[in-house]
Formats: structure tokens, sequence, C-alpha cells
């Protein structure tokens, strides 16, 4: 059973960084899509990232504007989300996500591209 787990979020003043982390497991992940996504109350959830297993070719948003940065370490099942000059706005719950077919590769800022979620991570951001 594939298990994702989040974990870094927390409160961080407006301008500060943090680093995300997703670990997986269950199954092995080698041609698969990973992505970041967030939430915040009140508002659907939102592409931010993504990353093929093993790849380079990344994807982001267009807000995020050079701010964040994915990568990931195969050797240990995780992934990252690296956040700099955080704002206000950045304030939500991220999920981590993985795809399994195809169409993760082609289409991965959609969420129903996405066959597996984390339970997500709080980040939140003061002024």
């Amino acid at each position: 059973q594939v298990q994702l787990i989040e974990s870094g979020g927390e409160l961080v003043q407006a301008g500060g960084s943090l680093r995300l982390s997703c670990t997986a497991s269950g199954r092995s992940f080698s041609s698969t899509t990973m992505g970041w996504f967030r939430q915040a109350p009140g508002e659907e959830r939102e592409f931010v990232a993504s990353i093929p297993w093993g790849g380079r070719r990344t994807v982001y948003a267009d807000w995020v504007k050079g701010r964040f940065t994915i990568s990931s370490d195969n050797a240990k099942n995780t992934m990252y989300l690296q956040m700099n000059s955080l704002k206000p706005g950045d304030m939500a719950i991220y999920y981590c996500a993985v795809g399994l077919s195809g169409d993760s590769k082609a289409y991965p800022s959609a969420l129903a591209s996405y066959d597996y979620w984390g339970q997500g991570t709080q980040v939140a951001v003061s002024t």
C-alpha cells in the first residue's frame, strides 16, 4: 500500500524559508510523477510543482516565480519542496502526491493525474 508522509510545515515569518519533505513507501516509484499541491482555507487545492521520479524535468505553477524548488532523493524515497521568500498568501496545507500513469507526465498540474495523496503538512506565515 502506497504511503506518502509529509513533514516540515510550521509557522514562519514572512520572508522566511521552509523545506517540506515527502517520504514515499509501498511500491517502486520509478516511472511515476511526484507533485506538491496546496490548499488554503476556503480555496480549491492548487498545483505547486512536480518532478518525475528519478528525473529532472520539473514543472512549476506560474505564481511560484522562482521562490520554490522541487527536488528528490531517490535513495531516500523522499521528495522536497524548498520554499523561500514566503508570503502570507503561501499559508496553506501542503500535500504531496504521486501519479502512476502517463497522465501525470502529460498533465502534471492536474489533480486528477495523481493517484495517491499524503495527509498534508500545515504551513503558516506571519506578517
